[in-house]
């Protein structure tokens, strides 16, 4: 694909899965505090609260390192656009569809730790500083098993292209066929986006983690790139558990956004609906379950595949 059709329909991919991720997270907000659901003012909550942060002055701290501060967003959105470019959209619709897909998507997600670090550290705060040094505690317990439940997704198709994954779902999704990978997967991908009961960096009990001194445009900016993560997450899900752009009727690429949605909703669900886990008590879990359940997942399809 030409670069800018490329750029655009990546920018397109994470701006509208950023903003259908607003509005779920508005709807099952409402859902759950048992307020009534108004469609219009649902739809106009994400862009009412957007121009109330791009309208709010910039706060800043002592000292500050001003220009990683800024840079901090600028490196997790980029992570996730080189995630998203990773995947197949539809058939035939692919900005990197490269033959190591699924390396290229670890690699990126990896490095979604550089730009949290960076934003908890570069303001210069201790709250801000504390978040980001709690998910680099985190971060290999969460990388770990979404890299090997990706291996084990990759290994019925022979190939660690995201394309080839989908095409070897075309008769029976890996969703079914290894009913592990999806729920480590989404637990895993939601630490890394720090959504949820796995928001560890951002926590409230950190007044706000690395964001605790962040408002105005530049909060904006950070609360765009966590969304951008989670929709990566989601668009990945899709792909490699769900059967990409495989459905009936419908065109191959209704049937990714629709996969994609109905994976935000559930991880948006999840959110709501659990409470934060601590810090320790992940890791234990993480290494004495996750993981282990993770390496039963790639044994289990490896000896399905020979």
């Amino acid at each position: 694909m030409n670069p800018l059709p490329a750029v655009a329909l990546v920018v397109g991919v994470l701006v509208a899965g950023a903003y259908a991720l607003a509005v779920l997270d508005v709807a099952v907000f409402r859902r759950v505090a048992s307020l009534p659901l108004r469609p219009a003012q649902v739809a106009a909550a994400p862009l009412h609260e957007a121009a109330l942060l791009v309208r709010t002055r910039p706060s800043t701290t002592e000292r500050p390192d001003a220009r990683a501060w800024a840079l901090a967003p600028a490196v997790v959105a980029a992570m996730a656009a080189a995630a998203v470019a990773s995947v197949p959209l539809a058939e035939g619709v692919a900005v990197a569809d490269v033959d190591d897909g699924i390396v290229l998507f670890g690699a990126a997600m990896a490095m979604v730790m550089v730009g949290v670090y960076l934003h908890g550290w570069s303001s210069n705060s201790p709250f801000p500083l504390v978040g980001g040094y709690r998910f680099i505690a985190l971060a290999l317990s969460y990388e770990m098993p979404l890299a090997l439940v990706l291996i084990a997704a990759a290994l019925p198709a022979e190939s660690l292209s995201v394309g080839d994954i989908v095409e070897s779902q075309a008769g029976l999704w890996n969703v079914l066929r290894q009913p592990l990978g999806l729920p480590l997967y989404l637990v895993a991908g939601m630490g890394l986006a720090f959504w949820g009961p796995l928001n560890g960096a951002d926590g409230a009990d950190l007044a706000g983690g690395t964001a605790a001194e962040v408002s105005g445009p530049p909060r904006l900016a950070w609360e765009l790139a966590r969304r951008f993560v989670l929709v990566a997450v989601a668009v990945m899900g899709a792909a490699t558990f769900l059967g990409g752009w495989h459905g009936p009727v419908l065109p191959g690429a209704w049937w990714m956004a629709l996969k994609t949605l109905a994976l935000l909703a559930l991880m948006v669900g999840i959110g709501h609906r659990v409470a934060r886990v601590r810090l320790e008590r992940f890791v234990v879990v993480a290494w004495a379950g996750l993981i282990p359940l993770a390496l039963v997942d790639v044994f289990v399809s490896g000896a399905l595949a020979l």
